[in-house]
């Protein structure tokens, strides 16, 4: 709930900026990820931490790769590198965190889990990290590096990214919801 509503917060930050300048309101989008995305993160954590003992460093390991992915790409996106080498830099913390869930720590301590709903909304958080924040990338890489690259970037990359987030942080927050649901009635039947 935290999550969304910041996002609900910042969108209307960012839907004043639109209105006003007609351009992609990148540093409140920005802005609005480096709060939420390590959130996420946290959350990530937590599934795991409730279930079996999880490693501060695993934490740690995350959230520094999700920056890297964040930082990367807001570099690229307001000039402060090229657009390629922020794509780069922005993908190389995503995989990190992709490699990190499916074969690293996460993805073996989750393997462990004595919570059906824990590892029910791990994998779901596993599915919504590697396809659901593959709408990103491709964004970025539509609008910045690839063929719509053109007076109408800014809404398309708008579009794509706006729906990334309702979808990705809509489904984080129903993910843990159900988890916590489910775990509280299993508790209550039991």
């Amino acid at each position: 709930m935290l999550v969304t509503g910041i996002a609900f917060w910042n969108y209307f930050y960012m839907r004043g900026a639109w209105i006003k300048t007609q351009q992609s309101p990148t540093v409140y989008r920005y802005t609005d990820w480096l709060i939420t995305v390590p959130l996420q993160i946290v959350e990530f954590y937590l599934i795991l931490q409730a279930t079996t003992n999880v490693s501060v460093m695993l934490f740690w390991r995350l959230l520094i790769a999700s920056v890297v992915m964040l930082v990367g790409g807001f570099a690229g996106e307001v000039g402060a590198c090229s657009v390629l080498v922020g794509f780069v830099i922005g993908m190389l913390g995503w995989l990190y965190i992709l490699f990190e869930v499916f074969c690293g720590e996460a993805g073996a301590v989750a393997g462990n889990a004595n919570s059906k709903a824990c590892s029910s909304a791990f994998n779901t958080l596993r599915l919504i990290v590697s396809v659901g924040w593959a709408m990103y990338p491709i964004g970025y890489y539509m609008v910045y590096l690839g063929p719509t690259f053109s007076y109408h970037a800014d809404s398309v990359v708008n579009i794509v990214y706006n729906l990334a987030d309702f979808v990705n942080k809509g489904a984080f927050g129903l993910c843990i919801w159900a988890a916590a649901k489910s775990d509280v009635k299993k508790g209550l039947l039991a």
